[in-house]
């Protein structure tokens, strides 16, 4: 339809409500007066910062509410410099503190105008032309009629043809000398709407576009919205903003020379002009065809632009008209229904939240048009890549970097480990300390994987046999309850947050239980003891693999080939029933954090008389509830082991609340 239309005068196209950006720029407010049409009153007194639009001008515009033009509502006043009879009128969208309080409605000064211009009804005097610079603008005629026509196309005379930077300093000297301009041009700042690639602010033209009908649909797609689960569930809001916000439908055509071209071609009259009404249209068995150079039924090439031919529409789509088909050609819609039947709607859009209001909403638009549903179940919305000064990432701001330096640096597991610690709707900072801490948990992941098939010997893989010990029982209690966590925050779709408490656990399994089970498990395998730890050290180590494995892929992967046949990326998810049948329902985790309590309280002690951590300590004394006592009792062998522990003391105390640990050192002896 022919319709206004945003426009870059750059790069010479239309542009969407989508590609907007605001720039907040310097500008004037001009206080122009108004004569009332009539002769009887003071002027209407307005402030603008577009004055070389009053030529453009349609009608003054204020708050119903508003008690100082309510008794003006209806009469009409001149516009300076050009006579034009225009009326006053009311709308809900007027400022009444901002300017005068009644704003001029121009075609068009901004998407304000074009709202004000459709809701109530008023005629189009366009002088803006597709080059940024003023059209011709025929006072007197139809549309254009004024009170004194040759005194209007004198004062436009004097505009005609310029920029709108030269129209709007020569209008200002015009109404300056006129008298209609009441004071000096007051300094402001103020957004302009540019496009988000565009060097100059944009314009409102009047041209032939294509659309997608949004508006009317408004209501079902916000319900659209809000049957979609959204994660972070607070993304939401902008899609309902952006939504709610649409001044016009969408504006799918662009004045460019690549993209997917409209399958259109127009007929052409004998004087070579298009008709109308001529549109030519291909059955739909032709589709995909380019009308640049394909032709219409009933035509040859040969009448391609020749008086009573046709010629090929040359707009070509927005990308978003195209990319908003994505789950369509994913599936091969219209190519395998079989396949399409099965994998739409979709479960899952990933993608950053600066593009909610297009690649998102475009594509929701879409699939409500052609299947009154909607593309997927979820969406998990990301945030940006920040650079080390907070700034985001991007290849036009030029901080943006590849990731195969990095790669190389530091690993593939380092990188996507960086990437997995950054939880959706947050912006993330891009760090190389990150990298390392991912570089660092890698190695540890190989290194501990040695250490634990080390003391196996092939037999733990069976079922579980000996009854475990209370410290193995612990430590597999902790890890069923880490896979249930882990698995909730994927089903949640936080997957940073499943990353960090299953490296949490395997820190403390590092540091702590595999130095309190080490001897134990070098013992002969035909005990008790020994058997319990390589039955606990095999199965955790199978889970923990696994739990880290969508995150660090190929040490995981590496670690697994050294004593598990096939791809670790198709064995099943781990499960707490999988831990059950060894932990069976007595197990205490709770005595897993009393060890590594009074493990740590150990270490500290060396570490501050700057001993070895092989170095004896003579007695440790540990004084706690009963209950964590009784507990300790049951696995002080292994204590001692870890600690070297020669002589360990416990003291109930009902009345306490947590651990104290005394450790004497053995300073007799050698602490190499």
């Amino acid at each position: 339809q022919e319709a206004p239309t945003l426009w870059d005068v750059d790069f010479q196209t239309a542009v969407a409500q989508a590609e907007l950006v605001d720039r907040e720029e310097p500008g004037f407010y001009h206080r122009l007066a108004f004569a009332r049409a009539l002769g009887d009153g003071f002027p209407v007194e307005i402030e603008t910062t577009r004055p070389e639009l009053v030529p453009a001008c349609v009608a003054l515009v204020a708050h119903p509410a508003d008690e100082r033009y309510r008794g003006l509502f209806g009469s009409e006043v001149l516009t300076p410099l050009f006579g034009v009879r225009i009326p006053i009128l009311a709308h809900e969208l007027a400022e009444p503190d901002k300017g005068s309080g009644i704003a001029m409605i121009c075609t068009f000064g901004d998407l304000t105008d074009v709202t004000w211009w459709r809701d109530l009804g008023l005629p189009t005097r366009s002088v803006v032309g597709k080059d940024g610079r003023l059209g011709p603008a025929p006072f007197g005629s139809a549309g254009w009629e004024s009170v004194d026509a040759e005194q209007a196309n004198a004062a436009y005379g004097e505009i005609e043809g310029l920029t709108i930077k030269q129209a709007q300093k020569r209008i200002v000297e015009l109404l300056a000398t006129s008298g209609d301009l009441l004071a000096d041009p007051r300094p402001i700042t103020h957004a302009v709407k540019y496009y988000e690639r565009g060097r100059r602010p944009l314009e409102i033209v009047t041209s032939a576009q294509w659309y997608v009908r949004t508006i009317e649909r408004r209501e079902t797609l916000l319900a659209r919205g809000r049957e979609l689960r959204w994660h972070p569930e607070y993304m939401r809001a902008r899609y309902e903003a952006w939504v709610e916000g649409l001044t016009g439908d969408w504006n799918i055509s662009r004045q460019r020379f690549f993209g997917v071209p409209f399958p259109v071609w127009y007929r052409l009259d004998d004087d070579g002009e298009l008709v109308e009404d001529g549109l030519l249209v291909s059955t739909e068995d032709r589709l995909p065809i380019d009308p640049s150079t394909e032709v219409p039924d009933g035509y040859s090439q040969d009448q391609r632009g020749k008086p009573g031919g046709f010629v090929g529409d040359p707009d070509v789509m927005d990308t978003w008209a195209t990319s908003s088909l994505t789950p369509q050609i994913a599936g091969k819609w219209e190519e395998d229904p079989d396949l399409f039947a099965s994998v739409f709607p979709m479960d899952l859009r990933p993608q950053a939240h600066e593009i909610i209001r297009t690649w998102l909403f475009s594509t929701i638009v879409r699939s409500e048009l052609e299947h009154s549903r909607l593309p997927w179940s979820d969406a998990a919305i990301s945030g940006w890549i920040l650079d080390p000064d907070r700034k985001k990432m991007g290849k036009s701001l030029g901080n943006a970097v590849t990731p195969l330096e990095y790669l190389e640096k530091y690993s593939s597991d380092a990188v996507r480990y960086w990437a997995g610690s950054a939880r959706l709707g947050a912006d993330t900072v891009f760090s190389e300390e990150q990298m390392k801490v991912g570089r660092r948990l890698a190695i540890k992941i190989l290194n501990a994987s040695r250490f634990v098939l080390s003391r196996l010997d092939g037999s733990e893989t069976a079922a579980p046999g000996s009854e475990l010990t209370a410290l193995d029982a612990a430590m597999l209690a902790r890890l069923s309850a880490i896979v249930e966590e882990a698995t909730a925050e994927f089903d949640a779709y936080d997957h940073a947050r499943a990353l960090e408490v299953t490296e949490s656990f395997f820190w403390s399994y590092c540091d702590d239980y595999l130095e309190l089970v080490k001897t134990r498990a070098y013992a002969d395998a035909s005990e008790a003891g020994p058997a319990s730890a390589r039955q606990a050290l095999s199965l955790s180590l199978s889970v923990i693999l696994r739990l880290f494995a969508p995150f660090l892929p190929y040490c995981t992967e590496e670690a697994w080939s050294w004593w598990q046949s096939g791809s670790i990326h198709i064995a099943p998810w781990p499960s707490r029933p999988e831990l059950a049948g060894a932990v069976g329902d007595s197990a205490h985790p709770e005595l897993l954090e009393a060890m590594s309590t009074v493990l740590g309280a150990v270490r500290r002690a060396k570490t501050e008389a700057k001993v070895s951590m092989r170095a004896p300590v003579a007695r440790c004394i540990v004084t706690g509830p009963p209950v964590l006592i009784d507990l300790i009792r049951l696995a002080s062998e292994d204590l001692c082991d870890a600690g070297a522990i020669s002589s360990l003391d416990f003291v109930e105390d009902p009345a306490a609340s947590a651990l104290s640990v005394i450790v004497e050192l053995d300073n007799e002896k050698d602490q190499d």
